[in-house]
């Protein structure tokens, strides 16, 4: 089969070894069943933007004070590499396994119980500390925009919490709907704002942050040194940071053999052009010292220190929308992982529990929680976001091996859509993921190490408890068994 192609797919073949389901069974997994059909592929390739479209709007701009423009230039390009290539690794892993575990169901078949919950447990922390900082980032355009007279604090992250998380409990297609609207106006703005500011391009902008002389190799393209490069790593991934979210809604998509793969595809694409389009336009318009630490990049590189423009004004209200796109999309994806992790065991199984609606309520409602309570109690949106990269470093390394093990361990394996590359192109995003776990501590060790305190209290619970209270049933378990099974009776 030529690399890069679609075939219908072939479900595995029940093996004799695996029991029928009882009566206990089925009533367990009717509690925990999700919404099917809600999702076709536009709203899946609107939710893969959505996850990243607050990235363009601010956070990524940090990336300058550590790089500089050609250090930042280079680090986008190179997590830009990793995220196609690991999006096509998802491809192909999402056409065979299409369920709700997305990353942990991957690395569970390849990689066996240890390796799924490791990778769900670092998708966890990436999509609970996530959007606990982008509603920091909401109540500061809150604050700037004089909404309501409000201030940026804890009144605006209860209100984000709880309005977004009732949108969901109300239905995913309504939710996934809502979703699309808003990032198409967060896209519509990137794209003005883009005309608006290439008027003001000059070339001279770009490289204008002084050069530390000490460091090594500095110069005006890179005034931090080459170590600038990998210390922007974690900057460079706010670009993309989310997009691999998108098999979390298999069990809710339409045909998601076929339509995962497109719209991971097209999304990426759509996420690489944006990018591209937003980061020259920036620093080319009023300078990369100007906006290397604004909150609102976008607004400075329009306006400076003058008065607001009616085009600086619009991009700031659509930075928002930005903002509540992004934070509602990733409220959604965290919930769906924790619904699979918990559904199969490896979390407290009440938290796989849905609604008449088919929504997971604990799922959306517990990490909303927990969610709100870092903002509201830290207001430190920067280190939770080094924490939430943390741990999306780890899940996208195990991801990229997962499938590069079921591609050595199983090549017969009925694939609906091959990587182009093959292994060689998970291999490069094996390495740019740990290349850019290790940037973390760059950035800010201590934000790092809590993340590995957290990390390490998850697996001790796994290790002494839930690893010995599995749910056979669960989808990612079951297909997992049954090739199990079905390797075992080839040997016999």
């Amino acid at each position: 089969m030529a690399e890069g192609t679609t075939t219908p797919s072939t479900p595995p073949t029940p093996s004799p070894a695996t029991p029928p389901p009882s009566s206990a069974d089925d009533a367990y997994m009717k509690r925990r069943a999700l919404r099917s059909g809600s999702a076709g592929w536009l709203l899946l390739t609107g939710l893969g933007v959505a996850y990243v479209v607050s990235g363009d709007f601010s956070g990524w701009n940090i990336g300058l004070a550590e790089g500089g423009f050609g250090g930042l230039a280079i680090a986008t390009l190179l997590m830009g590499a990793m995220y196609a290539c690991l999006v096509f690794a998802l491809a192909e892993l999402s056409a065979i396994l299409p369920t709700a575990g997305g990353g942990y169901g991957f690395a569970r078949r390849a990689l066996g119980t240890w390796g799924g919950f490791l990778t769900g447990t670092a998708i966890l922390i990436e999509y609970i500390l996530a959007p606990a900082a982008i509603s920091i980032f909401i109540g500061d355009y809150v604050e700037s925009l004089k909404l309501f007279g409000l201030e940026s604090s804890w009144p605006v992250y209860l209100g984000c919490f709880v309005i977004f998380i009732g949108i969901h409990l109300w239905g995913v297609g309504e939710a996934l709907r809502f979703s699309l609207v808003v990032t198409a106006i967060a896209v519509a703005a990137l794209l003005i704002f883009a005309v608006g500011a290439f008027t003001d391009f000059s070339a001279g902008n770009l490289d204008d942050i002084p050069v530390d002389k000490d460091a090594f190799g500095s110069g005006s393209w890179l005034p931090f040194g080459l170590l600038g490069i990998w210390a922007a790593f974690p900057f460079g991934m706010w670009f993309f940071l989310g997009v691999e979210g998108v098999p979390l809604a298999a069990e809710e998509a339409k045909d998601p053999v076929r339509s995962m793969p497109r719209a991971l595809a097209i999304s990426m694409g759509i996420l690489a052009l944006l990018a591209l389009l937003t980061f020259f336009a920036a620093t080319g318009a009023r300078g990369s010292n100007a906006i290397q630490a604004a909150g609102n990049p976008l607004v400075v590189a329009l306006q400076g220190d003058g008065d607001p423009t009616p085009l600086s004004r619009f991009v700031n209200y659509a930075g928002l929308a930005g903002l509540v796109a992004s934070f509602f999309s990733l409220i959604y994806a965290g919930s769906r992982q924790l619904f699979a992790l918990s559904r199969a065991g490896y979390l407290p199984r009440f938290l796989s529990l849905t609604s008449r609606r088919k929504s997971p309520y604990l799922g959306l409602l517990i990490p909303g929680a927990i969610g709100f309570a870092l903002a509201a109690g830290t207001g430190d949106a920067a280190r939770m976001l080094n924490i939430a990269v943390f741990g999306a470093t780890i899940s996208y390394a195990l991801m990229a091996l997962s499938h590069i093990v079921l591609r050595r361990r199983e090549p017969d394996l009925p694939r609906p859509y091959r990587t182009p590359g093959g292994v060689v192109t998970s291999s490069v995003a094996f390495v740019l993921a740990l290349s850019a776990l290790v940037a973390t501590f760059l950035v800010d060790k201590d934000a790092a190490f809590i993340a590995v305190g957290v990390y390490a209290v998850a697996l001790a619970y796994f290790a002494f408890y839930s690893r010995h209270h599995l749910v056979a049933r669960a989808p990612e378990e079951e297909f997992a068994a049954l090739a199990a099974a079905e390797a075992e009776l080839e040997r016999t």
